[in-house]
């Protein structure tokens, strides 16, 4: 059973929970989700709003329903759900039912689907889409070494509308 707190106070590393432990963003309805592993992102607060920064390669198939979706949610696991996360990276939601394949069980009670056995969830109303240009990236090296096929990250910042934890 999940909590609803403060965003304020939750007892969250954003370095170690997105960088380390990994996250799983996730964007749909009830008929019809996606989600997918990501390990680069952010907490923080933009425009006065306590927000999270997800990144989304272009040809993600996530990327669509972040496109198409008003809400997302970012959802942190226990380690012991590390093989499930490690499972929603590789396999892609186009070939087929990844969420079913990953044995996690999505809710589907609040504004974007979540996951029942993640530990914290944020619910997530997008406020700002954009794309990484290469021209802005300062260091040369950090452009072949992330983008040696060119497909620049597309930025999603979401206003955090609920924090769950349990």
């Amino acid at each position: 059973m999940f909590n609803v707190v403060d965003p304020k106070k939750l007892d969250f590393n954003p370095f170690s929970e997105i960088g380390e432990r990994w996250m799983l963003i996730t964007a749909g309805d009830a008929d019809k989700a996606n989600t997918m592993t990501a390990s680069w992102g952010g907490a923080g607060v933009l425009w006065n709003k306590n927000v999270v920064t997800c990144y989304v390669r272009p040809q993600r198939y996530t990327r669509g329903f972040m496109d198409a979706k008003e809400y997302f949610s970012v959802s942190f696991f226990p380690e012991e759900f590390r093989k499930q996360l490690v499972y929603c990276g590789r396999v892609s939601g186009k070939d087929e039912d990844k969420i079913s394949g990953s044995g996690l069980t999505v809710l589907n009670d609040r504004p974007a689907p979540y996951f029942e056995e993640a530990g914290t969830v944020l619910i997530c109303k997008k406020i700002y889409v954009g794309e990484i240009k290469p021209e802005g990236i300062v260091y040369p090296e950090y452009d072949s070494s992330n983008y040696p096929e060119k497909d620049y990250h597309i930025v999603y910042i979401g206003e955090i509308v609920e924090a769950l934890t349990k």
